[in-house]
């Protein structure tokens, strides 16, 4: 079995919320709303973000300025007093820090870790990891985490990194609108070994925006969380609910 990280839940845990893709940004009030509206009604014993809550992430210091950063680690530090919440980086908002993840009250996990609750295991990953076919990404992946690349790139202004960050975003989703772009999705052959080596039947993740149960074999299966956007039609707001009963799709829309 894997070294992978634990996350032992209490007995006092009976349910968990995992959410992932929020892409949250202040020009979509519809989804920032509907998310504020969960984190403060919630029964939920813990909450666990898989990655890309926030549409794109310039840096903790933006959070120290009036604005929606800043409003947004006000909510999240409210619904932490009341239940611990745990976040995982995603593609988006992988350099959320430590300063960010305290003035918010969230807890920084790895990707991936399990989650024993209720006697069974859980493997919580983003997802992008598992897209092994996409190899441009993986590369740009590879670089854009060492603590090298970070620090070189936080050291730069707020204002040049949040227009480093739009332009990265605009290429992106000039890339969605390329009639050649192949989407990768999660390698089923590396999603067995991941789930084999925690010793886990469950693999839940996001990044895809593709929600499905996936039959694995051999009892295994993975399931994709939903992305969020409360102004499409139909809208999406969904989380997945964990309890004794097992796993549970919840529509807040």
């Amino acid at each position: 079995m894997a070294d992978f990280p634990e996350i032992v839940a209490p007995p006092s845990w009976r349910t968990v919320d995992l959410i992932s893709d929020l892409h949250l940004q202040a020009g979509d009030a519809a989804t920032v709303a509907a998310w504020r509206g969960w984190l403060e009604t919630t029964p939920a014993d813990a909450i666990f973000i898989l990655g890309d809550l926030f549409e794109v992430w310039a840096g903790d210091d933006a959070a120290a300025l009036p604005g929606f950063e800043a409003d947004c680690a006000e909510a999240l530090k409210a619904a932490a007093a009341r239940r611990p919440i745990f976040f995982m980086h995603g593609n988006r908002d992988f350099l959320i820090g430590p300063d960010y993840a305290a003035r918010a009250g969230m807890t920084l996990i790895a990707d991936p870790t399990v989650l024993v609750l209720h006697g069974e295991r859980w493997l919580l990953s983003h997802g992008d990891l598992l897209c092994l076919a996409d190899t441009d990404y993986l590369r740009f992946r590879a670089q854009v985490r060492t603590p090298e690349w970070q620090q070189a790139v936080l050291a730069r202004p707020l204002e040049e990194r949040r227009a480093l960050a739009r332009s990265v975003r605009a290429r992106s989703e000039d890339l969605k609108q390329s009639p050649d772009r192949v989407w990768a999705d999660v390698d089923t052959a590396a999603a067995r070994d991941w789930l084999r080596q925690a010793d886990a039947r469950t693999l839940v993740h996001g990044h895809t925006h593709k929600p499905a149960v996936h039959d694995l074999g051999d009892g295994l299966r993975r399931i994709v969380l939903s992305d969020w956007d409360v102004a499409a039609r139909p809208a999406r707001a969904q989380l997945l609910c964990l309890s004794s009963a097992g796993a549970q799709r919840v529509d807040l829309r």
